[in-house]
């Protein structure tokens, strides 16, 4: 059964609507796995927009499950990763300015890059994961990198899940496949919800994990926190 990391960079968004510490992202974090989320997902970016650096390093030694920090591998992204040594980092190719993760690395292109990354982070005994979109020749060149995982960018499965949900599901199928054949231990995430979790966790072989934050936050809303946690957990049984 795949795992739920559950992304609070949203919570982070509303706190700073109105600055000071409400809602309290620490807390939530440690609520969150109180309610049975496996994981906790920050991606912070420098503009400081939502979760911000300094919430990493306060959260990072109150996560008693995996810590997975995701964001784009500039310097400073690099020496935070390594002061926090979380449990995973998920590598992802949008520039600071990009409002929200909305394509994955091209590792043909990129693959000396990211192995020297990849390489620093690994020596440190740090698991990586590289975003990718659900491209078997992509996935298959990730392995190339170093990396221990890709994590397959599911927002055109979403997309095209009311429509034809077996045509949306195909392309990662094939993906995971290649993941399967290369090594690669298989991570989703983006636009992921109640909706459409449970057939893509049924149809997509390896699935060890999915990170979900906007769509499980804003069912929280309506269903509660600790409710909707649960209700997450369920589609992936």
């Amino acid at each position: 059964m795949a795992r739920l990391s559950v992304n609070i960079n949203k919570v982070a968004t509303l706190r700073n609507a109105r600055g000071g510490n409400n809602p309290n992202v620490l807390q939530v974090a440690q609520d969150c796995e109180r309610f049975g989320a496996q994981g906790i997902t920050v991606h912070p970016r420098p503009d400081g927009r939502h979760i911000r650096y300094a919430d990493v390093l306060a959260i990072a030694p109150l996560v008693t499950t995996e810590f997975n920090i995701e964001g784009y591998p500039s310097p400073e992204f690099v020496e935070l990763v390594l002061r926090v040594h979380p449990q995973q980092v998920t590598l992802v190719p949008d520039p600071p300015e990009a409002i929200t993760s909305n394509a994955g690395w091209d590792t043909i292109t990129h693959k000396q890059r990211l192995r020297q990354i990849i390489g620093t982070f690994a020596s440190n005994g740090i698991r990586t994961s590289i975003f990718v979109e659900a491209n078997a020749d992509l996935v298959k060149h990730a392995a190339d990198t170093g990396a221990h995982r890709v994590e397959l960018y599911t927002e055109p499965y979403a997309a095209g899940y009311a429509a034809n949900r077996e045509q949306a599901i195909a392309p990662f199928v094939e993906a995971a496949r290649m993941a399967q054949r290369v090594g690669l231990g298989l991570n989703a995430g983006h636009d992921l919800s109640l909706q459409n979790l449970r057939y893509f966790a049924q149809q997509v072989p390896n699935l060890a994990e999915v990170s979900i934050g906007h769509a499980l936050i804003c069912d929280a809303l309506y269903y509660g926190l600790e409710n909707t946690i649960q209700m997450y957990r369920q589609q992936l049984a």
